[in-house]
């Protein structure tokens, strides 16, 4: 998936160069992995003395068996040691059984493993359940995609060069705005120091709008955190409601997502889930952050789910269960991003093409704590992937994080 620039933003603290990415990786040796032990009727749950483990569904088929997916395997093994990750997991849906594997340890202290059923912070992912909540709006006539953002935020995008006239809903949602990022502005060693700092939206979004933007509104691409901060207040502004309480009704209840939240100010993540760790600075010890308050990113990024979670979303996404033909068609109507791979971007869903033919669908995500990515495809295989190290992981971390997902897709 395309790396995109809020890695930088969160990284640049620890400066960690592709050498320097060696020596973050933990002393510890690693067992074999071990095969699938069928059980059935129920779970199968098969761990190691290295802390891995392989955790699968009871309709899971012999297809989706680990010792088909040697090449995951050995991806999941490498974000656990060699990238220097604590923990890891890769989560698959699709039409033949849903499996979840895991590798290393949620939680470095009592190095419990890894959970096939963690809650961890998805970060950006958060992205593709705003725009589909807009989207939605659009199909009940109560959004226009081209009309400007001044109609539902009148006032609020004004200043050194940022006009709300001259912007569109559409333009906020697939990065074509122009508007500044936010994250550009914000300290990422002031959020470290003090994760449970709350940051009000209006404030982070002004903080942006005092620069002046990036190009004139459509003329170009340049990924902006700001311009979801805009479209969860639109959400706000056109049913009443936060955009919260929105992506609850109209997406995680319908679909049952009960790993699913997105949480206003807490702190904590509630149920199972993987503790979440940055490096802030080279050669520094880990630091648990998993207490955070998701303020600091809202509706770009603070929402919480599970990897089979997510792949429900994406699978019911693309199936046409959330939004009309029409409102699905703008959201795959992509424009490219630079992305040496092939990267283009959509309206809050990111496409890539695929190393076995055909694209994968998804986002990435970035937020203290936890680096993710998810893609499905349109005949109906997901993945979804969770490193509890960030920032402070490597390149290498960016790069196995994507080819996990995928191999995943890919099947091998």
């Amino acid at each position: 998936m395309t790396r995109h620039p809020e890695y930088d933003v969160w990284r640049r603290m620890t400066a960690l160069t592709s050498e320097d990415a060696h020596m973050t990786r933990y002393r510890r040796a690693l067992g074999v992995l071990l095969a699938l032990v069928t059980a059935a009727g129920g779970t199968a749950w098969v761990r190691g003395d290295d802390n891995s483990a392989w955790q699968y569904a009871a309709h899971a088929t012999t297809g989706d068996a680990p010792a088909d997916r040697p090449g995951l395997r050995v991806l999941l093994h490498r974000l656990t040691t060699k990238d220097g990750g604590p923990g890891a997991l890769v989560a698959l849906g699709g039409r033949s059984g849903d499996a979840v594997l895991t590798s290393g340890v949620a939680d470095v202290g009592s190095h419990a493993s890894m959970r096939g059923d963690s809650r961890f912070r998805i970060g950006s992912m958060t992205k593709p359940f705003v725009a589909t909540v807009v989207l939605q709006l659009v199909g009940e006539g109560r959004v226009v995609l081209d009309a400007p953002v001044e109609r539902y935020l009148p006032g609020v995008v004004r200043g050194h060069g940022n006009d709300g006239r001259r912007i569109t809903v559409r333009q906020l949602l697939q990065h074509t705005s122009g508007i500044p990022d936010y994250l550009d502005y914000l300290k990422p060693e002031d959020v470290l120091n003090d994760p449970l700092a709350h940051y009000d939206t209006r404030d982070l979004v002004k903080l942006a709008l005092a620069h002046p933007p990036a190009f004139e509104p459509g003329a170009d691409w340049r990924y902006s955190n700001t311009g979801y901060l805009l479209a969860g207040m639109l959400i706000e502004q056109v049913t009443g409601h936060p955009y919260g309480d929105e992506i609850r009704h109209r997406i995680v209840e319908p679909l049952g997502l009960r790993q699913t939240s997105a949480p206003v100010a807490a702190t904590e993540i509630r149920g199972p889930h993987a503790r979440g760790y940055a490096r802030p600075g080279k050669d520094a010890p880990l630091k648990d952050i998993t207490a955070l308050n998701p303020t600091v990113a809202g509706p770009s990024g603070a929402m919480i789910s599970s990897g089979a979670d997510f792949n429900r979303f994406l699978g019911a996404l693309l199936r046409g269960k959330l939004l009309a033909p029409t409102q699905l068609h703008e959201m795959m109507r992509t424009r490219p991003t630079g992305d040496p791979g092939g990267g283009a971007y959509g309206l809050g869903l990111e496409s890539h093409p695929l190393p076995c033919g055909g694209l994968a669908w998804g986002h990435d995500g970035g937020i203290p704590g936890y680096q993710t990515t998810g893609a499905a495809t349109a005949d109906g295989r997901q993945a979804t992937a969770m490193v509890n190290l960030y920032p402070g992981g490597t390149d290498a971390q960016n790069a196995d994080m994507t080819s996990a997902v995928q191999t995943a897709l890919c099947g091998s």
